[in-house]
């Protein structure tokens, strides 16, 4: 009901943590990120970013692939298509529910025709009364379809719809963070990394380029810097 998850400010949180885990791997390798990966909890980087650090999936994401880089994970394309599939499991969890409501949807007018149906059947029991009788009847079969076509058309439905579009718009989150790992992988600086993530992103949450660059050269030195 309240919309996507994420706003520009977990974004630019996200892009800030990836750029300090990516000037920390290029400066002192991929092994110095070894401890943060294995206790992201303890990690002095991911403490500077509690709104990141409180998901565990997103932790467990972003640390599974950047161990598989410091194990030894060389092929942007495998790590990509590793990625696409775990992505898309997590696309047919979430899309469960929304398709679980909109099952309800479809199912709902149906509901109503049989309604509609047992009145006419009642109805033809009392074909002999007269047209103000018949009258009612027919009208009590009629409101029988009117539950069932509102609820599955005026509220079912939409929210099936929205759920599906709130879905689409918070995976965007792994995205942003998949197109920054392959960005480094392919060996591009920590600042161009960032701007590839920061591109995966909705325009109505994507921040800008100077106000990411902002927020970077305000993250204090850790690891990299001392």
């Amino acid at each position: 009901m309240k919309g996507p998850k994420f706003t520009k400010d977990n974004y630019v949180e996200l892009l800030s943590l990836m750029y300090q885990i990516f000037k920390l791997a290029k400066s002192k390798g991929m092994l110095a990120l070894g401890a943060h990966v294995e206790n992201p909890e303890e990690s002095d980087i991911f403490s500077e970013f509690p709104e990141f650090s409180s998901d565990h999936h997103h932790v467990t994401f972003l640390c599974d692939y950047l161990r598989m880089i410091s194990l030894g994970t060389e092929s942007p394309h495998e790590l990509e298509a590793l990625m696409d599939e775990e992505l898309e499991i997590h696309h047919h969890e979430q899309h469960q529910i929304s398709g679980a409501v909109q099952a309800m949807a479809d199912a709902l007018p149906a509901l109503g025709i049989v309604a509609a149906m047992l009145g006419v059947i009642k109805t033809m029991g009392s074909i002999s009364e007269p047209p103000e009788v018949l009258g009612k009847l027919i009208g009590g079969a009629l409101v029988g379809t009117f539950p069932g076509v509102f609820v599955a058309y005026e509220f079912c439905g939409p929210l099936a719809t929205t759920l599906t579009a709130k879905y689409d718009a918070d995976s965007k989150y792994f995205s942003c963070m998949k197109a920054g790992i392959l960005a480094y992988l392919a060996g591009h600086a920590p600042a161009v990394c960032v701007e590839f993530a920061r591109k995966a992103l909705m325009s109505d949450v994507r921040p800008s380029f100077y106000e990411v660059e902002e927020a970077v050269n305000e993250l204090p030195s850790i690891g990299w810097g001392k």
